[in-house]
């Protein structure tokens, strides 16, 4: 029988497991507090517990524990990225970013990703595995100890797609959230999709003020097909109904993630389009020039380009931004560094 994974229970689902070895609830609530609001790593190290519970446990139960691989450190603002070495030996990456109004931190929920976007890193290798909550949290709380600073926005877009690990997925969001833990405000909370749309409908029932943010990056059809394979499944009318039925249900605006390559989706028939398909939606768009990558044969608009396209989105009143790039020095986007290391890195020798 495989044994319980102890820090990826939810606070009920914890307190569930300890009346079904026969122990009071409130154990439960000890535990979760040792692991989400005290950085506890063992159980046989949580001495809030009696000797004889803690022996118990040790023989049902296994902490699922990530460690540090390395870490870069952007010589043009303070972000810094993250490699995490998972106990199977696979490696993730998260990022945080300082801006004025607090610490952001990208996190990854999938070792890989098959969404198979052409111009994302992280899918060039395919999905690999998912991750449990303990591993999605543990990015959080790694970081965490190391810069002894705390996380006030988590978002969900690093490596992979967290609609495609829905349930650990919201779980992460549920342990996060628990103010016997961490107690993340859920309106701190984005989470990205490229748009599957069954879990969208799925989110919107979940009940939680979360920001929905959708990677749209072309108002076509078919365009958008040529570089998202999603898009072959759900067309963008099925994306934006969902997408209405989202803001409706929640009150909450959604993000639209656009990524300009040049001569493909900067064109003035797309911005007519963009305007035509979002009418009616409460959004914020965010423009983001194209991270080039060697397997994707596209290019980066010019920034006067960018910011025409900007202007025209914003003259009918849509909310537009254009990304800030955060750590461009140390390859911060997602998925490159660590494809570099899982390629070559001899593993054996991590300290």
């Amino acid at each position: 029988m495989d044994k319980v994974e102890l820090n990826s229970l939810t606070l009920q689902k914890l307190r569930e497991y300890m009346v079904s070895i026969g122990e009071k609830s409130f154990r439960g609530n000890q535990i979760f507090s040792y692991f989400h609001k005290n950085f506890g790593t063992s159980i046989s190290e949580a001495n809030i517990l009696p000797r004889a519970l803690r022996d118990k446990l040790k023989d049902c139960v296994k902490v699922n524990n990530i460690k540090i691989f390395k870490r870069f450190d952007s010589k043009i603002d303070n972000t810094k990225k993250y490699l995490y070495l998972l106990e199977d030996e696979n490696i993730i990456e998260s990022v945080l970013m300082e801006y004025n109004h607090g610490i952001s931190i990208c996190v990854s929920t999938q070792v890989g990703c098959k969404m198979g976007c052409s111009f994302c890193a992280s899918t060039k290798e395919g999905l690999i595995r998912n991750l449990t909550p303990a591993e999605m949290v543990n990015q959080i709380y790694m970081m965490e100890k190391d810069t002894k600073k705390s996380i006030s926005n988590i978002v969900l877009m690093g490596s992979g797609e967290p609609l495609d690990n829905y349930d650990n997925t919201m779980k992460f969001i549920n342990i996060i959230h628990d103010k016997e833990g961490h107690n993340i405000s859920l309106r701190n909370i984005t989470l990205s999709t490229c748009g599957v749309v069954p879990r969208i409908y799925d989110l919107a029932k979940e009940g939680m003020p979360i920001t929905l943010s959708i990677s749209l990056h072309s108002p076509f059809d078919e365009d958008r097909k040529k570089i998202m394979p999603i898009a072959t499944k759900y067309s963008i009318d099925e994306l934006m109904e969902a997408c209405k039925y989202y803001g409706e249900v929640t009150k909450r605006r959604i993000t639209f993630e656009y990524t300009l390559i040049e001569n493909v989706n900067d064109r003035e028939e797309d911005i007519k389009e963009l305007l035509k398909i979002l009418r009616g939606v409460n959004c914020h768009i965010n423009l983001i020039p194209l991270n080039p990558i060697k397997e994707f044969n596209e290019g980066r608009p010019e920034m006067v380009n960018i910011q025409r396209f900007q202007r025209e989105l914003a003259k009918h009143n849509i909310a537009v931004t254009i990304r800030r790039e955060m750590g461009g020095d140390i390859s911060a986007s997602c998925g490159q560094l660590r494809r570099r290391y899982s390629k070559s890195s001899d593993l054996s020798t991590f300290q």
